[in-house]
C-alpha cells in the first residue's frame, strides 16, 4: 500500500477519511499531536523533553517531531503503510522528513490534496460537535454524521462538545493562516510528482471513493 500524507484544510474531512482507509487497508494511522501526548503520558526522554518545552510555552523543535515520526513508522503496523496527519505543516519539514526516509529506505508514497470550498469548511466548523472523551467527530446537520442519539457520543455514551474556536470568525483565521503557512507544500510535493487532489464532497463515501480510487490505480 502507498504511505499517505494528507494536505487539508480544517473541516475538509481528513479525520473521517483516515478512519474509513484505516478500516479498509489497515494503514498505521500517525498524528502528531496523538504522538506527543502518548509520549508525554508514558514518561519518555522524548516526551519529557517535549513536555517541558510546551509548559514553557515553546513550540516543539521540528527535529523532535522527526524524532517521533522516526519512532512511530518503524513499528509493526506501519510495516504495510500508514497516514501521516498533521505532518508535515511546513517545507523544512517535509524536506527532513524526506531525509528520514533517505535513511530508512522508505518511499514517500501519495500525498493527497482536499480541495474544499471555504463555505462550505465554514459550515461544516460551526456545526461541528465533537466527543471529549474518546475524540469522535460528529455534525448535527448532517445525516451521515449525525449521532445516534442527540448530543450523545455512539460509541462511549459520552455528552458531545463543541469547540471554542469552532466559530464562523476563529474558524476563518484558522482557515487562511493554513492556506497561507501551508499551501507552499502544495507546490513542493506538485513538482516531486506525487501530488494527487480529491474533492470534498457532501457525502464522505464520494470522498473516500476518489481516495480509494488514487491508492489502487
Amino acid at each position: 500500500m502507498k504511505n499517505i500524507i494528507f494536505l487539508a484544510p480544517p473541516a475538509a474531512g481528513k479525520g473521517t477519511l483516515s478512519e474509513m482507509l484505516v478500516e479498509k487497508y489497515g494503514y498505521g494511522h500517525i498524528s502528531t499531536g496523538d504522538l506527543l501526548r502518548e509520549e508525554v503520558k508514558a514518561g519518555t526522554p522524548l516526551g519529557k523533553e517535549a513536555e517541558g518545552l510546551m509548559k514553557a510555552g515553546k513550540y516543539v523543535p521540528d527535529d523532535l517531531i522527526i524524532k517521533l515520526i522516526s519512532n512511530r513508522i518503524t513499528k509493526p503496523d506501519c510495516e504495510n503503510g500508514y497516514i501521516l496527519d498533521g505532518f508535515p505543516r511546513t517545507l523544512p519539514q517535509a524536506e527532513k522528513y524526506d531525509e528520514l526516509l533517505k535513511e530508512l529506505g522508505k518511499d514517500l508514497g501519495v500525498v493527497i490534496f482536499i480541495e474544499i470550498d471555504k463555505q462550505m469548511a465554514i459550515e461544516r466548523a460551526c456545526s461541528r460537535i465533537t466527543c471529549p472523551k474518546c475524540g469522535r467527530i460528529f455534525n448535527k446537520y448532517s445525516n451521515e454524521m449525525k449521532p445516534k442519539v442527540e448530543g450523545v457520543c455512539d460509541d462511549c455514551g459520552t455528552e458531545l462538545t463543541q469547540r471554542a474556536d469552532d466559530n464562523e470568525e476563529t474558524f476563518i483565521k484558522r482557515f487562511d493562516e493554513y492556506m497561507e503557512k501551508t499551501m507552499p507544500l502544495y507546490d513542493y510535493y506538485k513538482e516531486k510528482g506525487v501530488l494527487e487532489t480529491i474533492k470534498a464532497h457532501s457525502s464522505k463515501y464520494d470522498t473516500f471513493n476518489e481516495a480509494v480510487a488514487i491508492l489502487e490505480k
